[in-house]
């Protein structure tokens, strides 16, 4: 939820104008990295950024542009402009410690940052895991450097790479029946670890695929991981996740329970449906059996996933 109190996914929160027509104008960048704030990235602690912990609410610390190298300028990468309009940019660089800090990374505090930051971390995090991923051009296999204030790269003949988002569906299948008796399809993954006395359930998801709409990806992943038809496709809402670089597309989707199951085993360990009071039970933090010993651990609460679920839960269908 927003700081508005919209229904809004966590990781698709943000308050930053992104001024993109500020991105090829080197006078106006130069000009606006002297009086900005930056957020600094560690890349090599996995991108984890400094946040407060004297605050109700964990913060974001950004830092004045003119404390910090001058040589970090030139990779400097232009976010965009605040309300207030300070410029902000991202660096790549070691944390320094900082009272009453400490380093984080975006899967663990994403949903509990306010709007401004987690829209923040999530650019600065997406940007920076795109260049990591694009240090060569992919067509003529040249070294690319940093250009257009981090918003593209480019190699010595002046061919132009530009970031890229992967779409993926993520859908919640539910059988369309209010109160407790409600029930949804959930998925263990077949890659994920597992943890002693604790095993993940999420929603379905997979990759779009080229020439395929998000709604037949909805239907074709979900037949091929759990053999189910589903109806009633409908879009709940997307949110970046950077890890590296996907745009989640949400949906809400029917399905019939009487159903059989069918999954993949490449792609599913596990798939079950689950009545709306075994998930309330679960979101409460309360045992859930799912067999095996394990108890029910749902999606962590950066994800859509777990959106998506309160979404089922509460009605919102």
């Amino acid at each position: 939820m927003s700081e508005r109190g919209e229904i809004t996914p966590p990781l698709a929160r943000s308050t930053l104008d992104r001024a993109a027509h500020r991105r090829t104008d080197p006078g106006w960048l130069a000009q606006a990295w002297a009086g900005a704030r930056v957020l600094v990235l560690d890349v090599e602690a996995g991108g984890r950024a400094l946040v407060r912990t004297d605050t109700p609410v964990p913060a974001l610390v950004l830092v004045e542009a003119d404390g910090l190298p001058p040589a970090l300028a030139t990779e400097a990468m232009f976010l965009g402009v605040e309300p207030d309009g300070v410029p902000v940019f991202c660096v790549h660089t070691t944390l320094a410690a900082v009272p009453e800090t400490r380093p984080a990374h975006l899967r663990e505090i994403g949903h509990l940052l306010g709007d401004r930051d987690a829209g923040l971390f999530t650019t600065a995090l997406a940007l920076t895991n795109w260049h990591l991923r694009h240090l060569y051009h992919p067509i003529t296999g040249a070294p690319t450097r940093t250009d257009e204030a981090g918003w593209s790269r480019v190699d010595a003949g002046g061919e132009r790479v530009w970031p890229r988002t992967d779409p993926a569906m993520i859908v919640l299948v539910h059988d369309g029946v209010d109160g407790v008796d409600g029930r949804c399809l959930l998925g263990n993954n077949a890659t994920w670890p597992s943890a002693e006395g604790r095993r993940r359930f999420s929603c379905l998801a997979g990759y779009v695929e080229p020439g395929e709409s998000a709604e037949a990806a909805v239907l074709r992943e979900v037949r091929e991981e759990v053999g189910v038809p589903v109806a009633d496709i409908a879009y709940a809402g997307s949110q970046a996740w950077p890890f590296p670089g996907s745009l989640m597309l949400g949906f809400l989707a029917t399905a019939d329970p009487a159903h059989p199951l069918r999954v993949d085993p490449v792609e599913i360990a596990h798939a079950r449906w689950f009545s709306r009071q075994e998930i309330g039970l679960a979101l409460a933090g309360r045992a859930v059996d799912v067999g095996d010993d394990a108890r029910l651990l749902l999606p962590p609460p950066s994800s859509i996933a777990l959106f998506l679920i309160h979404r089922w839960f509460d009605g919102h269908c």
